[in-house]
């Protein structure tokens, strides 16, 4: 039977043990010599000190192995990566979720003179918009007393005309809503949506915005077709709150959800970003990357700039890795397919997913259209809401409710890039003024 390497400090103390014993008969056999006496002796001593040099180098943790320079080398390296592991666990790059925040709104009940005219508009651009077009909708209609029709989604490309249910749950919308203002799928037949008098609304309308510019038109015409607008990317919390507020909130966070078929791929992608990643006990990385983007915003013209607000691919990798993240991190991008400009970034973080990538086979040829690119983009907010740790390479509106979506449910790794030049750095020197000073509205609306 083969020994295991522990059996070998016995079997060597076994032969002293049995040297001393035959030493004691070999004395009593022959006639006493002190030339014999001592040579015997000195053999059985050599015998107990080789036993015990082999029991020292088994089991004391402080024997010292000489080492040729490549092995060396690659010991310093292992402990360097052991190193390297517990400072980025204690900069927490994976920190855990924060307790999910609970709504600080409560719905109010419709109350006061109810009209009999309609609100209408649509969802445009992509989801970033929608959360802040259905909140001002919802309040615009609620303080004219009218009736709200649920509105159909227009993408940012010609002829990307879907229905409300196309992408949205209708029926949680609707219910969502019950007691706070009206709601129907279609007007009356007998109001036209082209003769609609156009009524422009300011993101974030005030009570005040509404009855100056809003109800006149609306007390005049009867029904009226709303057009809302972004002055500026506003989405820091409120000193004071009032009740236009609390409708705000509930509207945004509480009425729109995935309809089920766009939550089923959602999800399915995230459990495949999440088996992709068993490394790191899967989680992952997801970053707001997208080429036509980048170039409309011409990032590449503002290098080094102090008011630089977009990042390409190469920077983000340099970025990630100075802030601790490894080659094995799982990242998403929220560029649809591969382009060679991101090949910077794969260089360094070789696990790095588009869509085309992650998505079912199957669902490819539906979802994966850039002639219409809404549903894309609705899949990128939401898994961006739902990743481990979320970077924004580009600002704007997509950032600020991403961050909003994120706050709610206790995800508050938000890394946004700065000055990625130096060496390392914590995480946390990167985290998004959002959450470090609570100052986004979702903290108003959520406690």
């Amino acid at each position: 039977m083969q020994r295991s390497e522990r059996d070998y400090p016995r079997d060597k103390k076994r032969e002293s043990s049995n040297c001393i014993f035959g030493f004691g008969n070999w004395i009593s056999s022959i006639m006493v010599d002190p030339r014999q006496i001592l040579a015997g002796f000195l053999t059985v001593t050599m015998f107990v000190m080789l036993a015990h040099m082999i029991r020292r180098d088994h089991f004391n943790s402080n024997t010292q192995v000489r080492m040729s320079s490549s092995s060396k080398t690659q010991f310093e390296g292992s402990k360097f990566a052991e190193q390297s592991a517990v400072a980025i666990d204690s900069n927490g790059l994976w920190r855990d979720d924060a307790p999910e925040l609970k709504p600080c709104w409560s719905n109010p009940s419709m109350e006061g003179d109810q009209s009999e005219g309609y609100v209408t508009f649509s969802l445009t651009d992509g989801p970033e918009y929608h959360i802040s077009q259905i909140a001002d909708a919802v309040v615009v209609a609620r303080s004219l007393g009218a009736t709200l029709v649920i509105p159909d989604i227009r993408g940012s490309k010609l002829g990307d005309k879907r229905d409300f249910d196309d992408v949205y749950d209708a029926q949680k919308f609707t219910s969502s809503l019950e007691g706070v203002v009206r709601v129907v799928k279609q007007p009356p037949s007998k109001i036209s949506m082209k003769k609609l008098a156009v009524v422009k609304v300011p993101n974030r309308v005030t009570k005040d915005h509404i009855s100056e510019n809003i109800e006149p038109v609306f007390r005049e015409k009867g029904n009226i077709r709303l057009a809302t607008y972004f002055p500026s990317v506003n989405m820091k919390k409120d000193k004071t709150k009032t009740e236009i507020d609390s409708v705000a909130c509930m509207a945004m966070y509480g009425t729109l959800e995935l309809q089920p078929e766009i939550r089923g791929v959602v999800d399915s992608m995230v459990e495949r970003l999440r088996t992709l990643s068993r490394k790191s006990d899967g989680r992952f990385v997801a970053v707001d990357l997208r080429i036509d983007v980048l170039e409309k915003k011409g990032c590449k013209d503002k290098a080094g700039s102090a008011s630089k607000n977009c990042y390409d691919a190469g920077e983000i990798a340099t970025f990630l890795r100075k802030i601790g993240f490894g080659k094995d991190t799982t990242i998403y991008l929220t560029q649809s397919r591969w382009d060679s400009s991101l090949d910077a970034l794969k260089e360094l973080f070789p696990k790095t997913y588009t869509k085309e990538g992650i998505m079912p086979m199957d669902k490819k040829d539906q979802f994966l259209n850039s002639e219409t690119p809404t549903l894309e983009e609705v899949m990128d907010f939401y898994i961006c809401s739902e990743s481990n740790v979320f970077v924004p390479a580009i600002s704007g509106l997509f950032y600020a409710n991403v961050a909003g979506k994120r706050i709610s449910s206790g995800k508050t790794q938000i890394l946004v890039p700065s000055d990625i030049s130096g060496s390392s750095a914590s995480p946390d020197n990167y985290l998004s003024h959002y959450v470090t000073k609570k100052n986004h509205l979702a903290y108003s609306c959520f406690c």
